[in-house]
């Protein structure tokens, strides 16, 4: 039987990080160590240093496949496997086939040679997992067709990452060491672009990241090994829903930030009934969630009776390092009856550093989250009531029938009494009934009678067994009762946060759908939410002042402070909840509080959209008086100036000016009142943009035969312009008055700034529905941190001669192309200069 060989893949991030390079030189290190190797299939797209590579190794000869007049070549599947080497070298695994090959896809080929037990190297780009197909394709715009099943790459023996930096991989592709010149341009202002670049390295990294922990995770199972490895940081922090919860977060955030990429897991133990142990209040852990998704972490909920046993079973299983908890809220006289959740923790925690963090809730019970489960008032003075005229009168009874009962049957009255007096009062009142129950058997029934003497050692016996057995059925059935309250309330607690959930969902305005699922929930006569106004001075009477509030929004009875209310629910030391119609029951807080906290978020988000809103036509209202400025103080008087001083000259007395110099004089007069024609045009163009007054026609627009007009407009500058277009047919979306001239302004910044020789060029392309015109000069450039300025009117970074134009253009450019819904940014050229992208939206073919 062959045994399959083993398959190695060199994984990269995008073409030209050198993957078929760096294969080839593993194939080159194996055949000087003795290995046979032969080379199946490369492709080196022209690279030198690839060929080079090649030289040297034994490339056996592709098949020739004739497919609808065309003749490709393929891998010659049949004579790899005649050939019979060790190692094969296979480049592209992703690629599919020409129709009429042996199979389908290339990753079938070499399953074919693995099968036949020979180790095969190979190459993919992470943008041909099929996994990240379609991210790939959101982050460039370029589909992929040609893909691989995951699970292909994944069964490999190796993988090794091929990495390089973006702007290495760049300049590989400027000094022509991936595409051949005539694509430079094109490509690196399409597929790679530093964004593109960046994005696809990390995906590769974040894929093979998961191989790498699967990889050890299996093999941990494998091998049977529980305890943690800290091949990485994780640190888990336990909550509890419990006030103390945003100190523990903070305090485990912190340690996690101390080890640059630990990752930060927060988990709460549900009890498998849907009930809570621990106290907690669900307002807190959606608060407390937030908190912990804010600081970059992720939020778990596990389910389990064993908390310490469920802590330590999520911990091992994300392979934690360290565990944060809280020091116990139970009582002092709790302590000392059971060790807590956190000294078993880290008894059994082994290798995970267990932290015990003191907070402001130590030691101080949870009386206050059981009282809210408790039996009511009423049900506990039922219980007293039954626990002694009930007592009472069993024992009236039975002292008449004393002569036809024996005392165990007296025993098991006073236990049924006992049971009753649990199911209508609770635990107190049956240990009170237990405590009476026992004297009144002693007293009455078991002799010597009328005394608190035992004669018999079987009566001692039955009447000890009487009291552990009432106390044990006692506590039982208060603890039944509990928990079906429990139950109870925490169904309609998720009823009400699910009707909670879809109404905000639904709400186009959250806040008072907030607000009018509270009152309609809970039958309240208003609902407000006041937030304290930063002006408002502290005073006794600040709760009853309504000048100190603002109203954030109100449904029902309006109120203007929070002593106006029946209750008030806070939320930090600003913003309160306030309620009318009745008291807010206890049982009722905890949901009330989740309302609470969700209303802050949605008033939040209100005020934040409210702001910007505001904010942004006053920056535009004060750049434009600026501009304005600038425009009347400098540009205008120039063209005004150059015009006057020719015209002044030309009407002189006594001076005689030839023919030639008359017309010189006339063109300046011209060219300056052209000048000023064209600005004033630009000021009015741009007046009429911020006031949203400019006519704005969009229609489909073929881009190419804008970019035509454009060079049509420069005259003899656009005929050295050189112009690579796409093969197929493009159209956007905008004015193409608008468009021409946008072009024309960038067309003119170029020429200008181009050194002789090197023409500026315009390079167009589309990708994730959007068309990109690139105007690409090769000047002097601007620097990165200037690139904000350049759209800045009146600003001409190092210009300084009047005949430069007046530093408007850009400014109106990029007001243009974002009036028709389009994009202009700056880029930098590779090898130097600037490149201006215009983007619009593309018309769907």
């Amino acid at each position: 039987m062959t045994v399959a060989g083993q398959l190695r893949v060199h994984l990269g991030a995008a073409p030209g990080v050198g993957k078929t390079y760096k294969m080839l030189e593993e194939g080159h290190r194996r055949r000087e160590r003795g290995t046979d190797v032969v080379v199946g299939y490369v492709e080196t797209h022209g690279r030198e240093q690839t060929e080079a590579m090649v030289a040297g190794l034994e490339v056996l000869p592709r098949r020739t496949v004739s497919y609808r007049g065309a003749t490709f070549t393929e891998m010659d599947v049949g004579a790899v496997l005649q050939r019979g080497a060790e190692v094969v070298l296979v480049d592209e695994l992703a690629h599919t086939n020409v129709p009429g090959s042996r199979n389908a896809k290339r990753w079938q080929d070499i399953e074919e040679l693995l099968d036949a037990g020979m180790t095969v190297l190979t190459t993919v780009n992470v943008q041909h997992l099929e996994s990240i197909n379609d991210v790939v394709r959101q982050i460039t715009g370029v589909p992929q067709r040609e893909t691989v099943p995951d699970e292909v790459v994944r069964r490999a023996e190796a993988i090794e990452l091929v990495d390089m930096a973006p702007e290495a991989i760049r300049r590989r592709m400027a000094h022509g060491n991936i595409y051949r010149p005539e694509k430079i341009d094109a490509a690196l202002g399409n597929y790679f672009r530093v964004g593109n670049l960046t994005a696809l390295r990390e995906l590769a990294l974040l894929w093979l990241a998961d191989k790498v922990d699967d990889e050890l995770s299996s093999y941990r199972a494998a091998q049977g090994i529980s305890e943690t490895w800290e091949a990485r940081e994780r640190v888990v922090v336990a909550l509890t829903g419990g006030p103390e919860g945003e100190t523990l977060i903070r305090r485990a955030a912190r340690l996690a930030s101390r080890s640059r990429g630990a990752d930060l897991l927060a988990v709460h133990v549900a009890r498998n009934d849907g009930l809570s142990s621990s106290g907690g209040s669900h307002a807190h852990l959606v608060a407390q969630r937030t908190l912990v998704e804010d600081l970059g972490g992720t939020y778990h909920q596990v389910v389990g009776n064993d908390v310490p046993k469920a802590l330590l079973d999520f911990a091992r299983g994300v392979n934690a390092t360290e565990l944060v908890l809280g020091v116990s809220r139970r009582s002092r006289f709790s302590a000392l009856l059971s060790p807590g959740v956190g000294t078993t923790t880290a008894n059994g925690s082994g290798p995970i550093d267990v932290h015990l963090v003191t907070h402001g809730e130590v030691a101080r019970g949870r009386a206050t989250a059981k009282g809210e489960n408790a039996l009511s008032r009423d049900r506990r003075l039922a219980g007293l009531f039954v626990a002694t005229v009930g007592t009472a009168a069993l024992t009236a009874l039975l002292i008449r029938l004393r002569d036809r009962v024996s005392l165990d049957s007296d025993v098991l009255l006073y236990l049924a009494a006992v049971v009753i007096v649990a199911l209508v009062g609770g635990l107190w009142p049956a240990l009170v009934a237990v405590v009476l129950g026992t004297f009144l058997l002693n007293f009455f029934f078991a002799p010597p009678l009328h005394g608190v003497t035992i004669a018999s050692g079987e009566n001692v016996l039955a009447l000890v067994v009487f009291l552990v057995v009432a106390m044990a059925v006692s506590a039982t059935v208060d603890r039944a009762a509990r928990r079906t309250r429990e139950a109870a309330a925490a169904r309609a607690e998720a009823e009400t946060l699910s009707t909670l959930a879809g109404s905000v969902l639904r709400g186009a305005e959250p806040l008072p759908a907030l607000l009018t699922q509270l009152r309609e929930t809970f039958q309240f006569g208003g609902a407000t939410l006041l937030q304290l106004r930063p002006d408002a001075a502290p005073s006794p009477d600040r709760q009853h002042d309504p000048d100190a509030w603002r109203v954030v929004a109100s449904v029902g009875r309006p109120l203007g402070a929070p002593g106006e209310g029946d209750a008030e629910v806070r939320v930090g030391e600003e913003v309160s909840l306030v309620l009318c119609g009745h008291p807010l029951a206890a049982e009722d807080r905890r949901v009330v509080q989740a309302f609470a906290h969700q209303a802050v978020v949605a008033m939040r988000q209100q005020q934040l959209s409210e702001e910007a809103a505001a904010a942004g036509p006053l920056a535009e209202v004060d750049r434009m008086r600026t501009a304005l400025l600038s425009a009347v103080s400098h540009d205008l008087r120039t063209p005004l100036a150059s015009a006057k001083a020719a015209v002044g000259g030309l009407r002189a007395p006594g001076v005689t000016f030839s023919a030639g110099d008359r017309e010189e004089l006339l063109a300046s007069v011209e060219e300056s009142l052209d000048r000023l024609t064209r600005l004033v045009d630009n000021l009015l163009d741009m007046s009429r943009l911020q006031a949203g007054a400019l006519g704005v026609h969009p229609q489909p627009t073929s881009i190419a035969e804008t970019v035509s007009m454009a060079l049509d407009e420069l005259g003899p500058d656009g005929r050295d312009v050189e112009v690579h277009l796409p093969e197929e047919f493009l159209e956007v979306t905008g004015d193409p008055v608008l468009i021409e001239r946008v072009l024309v302004n960038l067309l003119r910044n170029a020429v200008r700034h181009s050194p002789p020789g090197s023409p500026p060029m315009i390079v167009v392309g589309a990708h994730a529905g959007e068309v990109e015109t690139r105007v690409i000069d090769r000047g002097p450039g601007i620097p990165a941190q200037m690139w904000d300025d350049v759209f800045l009117p009146f600003q001409r970074l190092g210009d300084r001669d009047n005949g430069t134009g007046v530093g408007l253009g850009l400014a109106l450019s990029r007001g243009l192309a974002e009036a028709m819904g389009g994009s202009l940014t700056p880029d930098t050229t590779p090898g130097g200069g600037l490149t201006m992208i215009l983007t619009l939206v593309q018309v769907p073919s």
